[in-house]
């Protein structure tokens, strides 16, 4: 047996920007630093933020550490690309947003390549794990909205007249493709889960300013070379129903060549068996509940909200619900 092959969780890194807050702790249970926390990185490979294995005989290995020691093993075949970039796939973060955040875009792979010194494009869904009455998402743009009009919005500090709101609640998957105009606005708690990227073009910022006092720094014409002016209204992503078993219910929320998304509802006391054959690493989240994730006779302890990353050599494991509970899983598809 591997003693290197195990499920690993995470110390998270936390990140403060002038929209967070406390949420994480009050709500969520989270032991927080002082002062304002508006990102909590869960499992991150980048340079950034990268995080550290918390359990078993690897504990205190970053995730690029690990991509190193174990490479193909860890993140299977179907990751070929990204391991020969150095580059784990996936990046999962906790979002608390108490103040909205600014208006955003990001670039395809293509783009980010080109114009961002090799960096990734970024991609990513949304997992809104709390959302307050009325509360909504900037996610596409208006009809008739045109790269003209846009920019004139822009000059006349209205844009919000070009953006789209939907309206959100818990439990809800929003998709997130490259050049999707969106932005997270106040009262909302989410999970996301992304390429393993940090490029994010500002296009807008409510006419604010930063802590410094000045206004932040736009990426105007950048973010006006990758919008995707056909997402006009879109909603959120309807869940696709996945075959079940008995006490687990299950649904895709969200697709694309990057990652796969299911939720799984599991009755109290109900199991899900696992297994990793080589091809894909899986990330599982329990979002509501309590769970434990259980391989070889070892449990590791999943309460809300924790994640862990199954590598894809692992093997059989199990999904072990205390509680009536949910779970997100993340994997590469084919």
């Amino acid at each position: 047996m591997n003693e290197s092959i195990y499920p690993y969780t995470f110390e998270p890194v936390f990140r403060n920007y002038i929209w967070g807050g406390r949420t994480l702790e009050t709500m969520f249970g989270r032991n927080l630093p002082p002062g304002t926390v508006a990102e909590s990185w869960e499992i991150s490979g980048h340079p950034s933020s990268p995080t550290a294995v918390s359990n078993g005989p690897l504990a205190g290995q970053t995730l690029p550490e690990l991509l190193e020691l174990l490479g193909e093993a860890l993140v299977g075949r179907r990751s070929q690309a990204m391991l020969q970039r150095g580059k784990f796939p996936l990046l999962v973060k906790l979002l608390d947003a108490n103040r909205q955040l600014s208006v955003q875009v990001h670039p395809d792979d293509d783009y980010a390549a080109r114009r961002e010194d090799g960096e990734l494009g970024k991609t990513e869904m949304w997992y809104v794990l709390y959302a307050k009455p009325g509360a909504y998402l900037i996610y596409g743009l208006q009809r008739n909205v045109t790269p003209q009009s846009f920019r004139q919005a822009l000059k006349a500090g209205q844009l919000e007249t070009c953006l789209h709101q939907l309206p959100v609640k818990a439990g809800d998957a929003v998709f997130i493709p490259s050049g999707s105009v969106h932005a997270i606005m106040d009262g909302i708690v989410i999970a996301e889960i992304q390429q393993n990227s940090d490029t994010t073009y500002r296009v807008y910022d409510w006419n604010r300013v930063g802590a410094d006092g000045k206004p932040r720094p736009l990426h105007i014409e950048k973010a006006l070379d990758v919008i995707n002016f056909d997402m006009v209204e879109p909603g959120p992503f309807n869940p696709q129903p996945l075959p079940a078993v008995d006490g687990v219910e299950r649904a895709l929320i969200s697709g694309c060549s990057y990652f796969n998304v299911e939720r799984m509802s599991l009755a109290e006391g109900a199991t899900f068996n696992g297994h990793t054959d080589g091809s894909t690493f899986e990330i599982w989240g329990c979002i509501e509940g309590e769970t434990r994730l259980t391989w070889a006779g070892q449990p590791v302890a999943m309460p809300a909200i924790r994640f862990a990353l199954v590598p894809a050599t692992l093997g059989d494991f199990a999904i072990e619900a205390n509680t009536a509970a949910t779970m997100l899983r993340a994997y590469v598809p084919e």
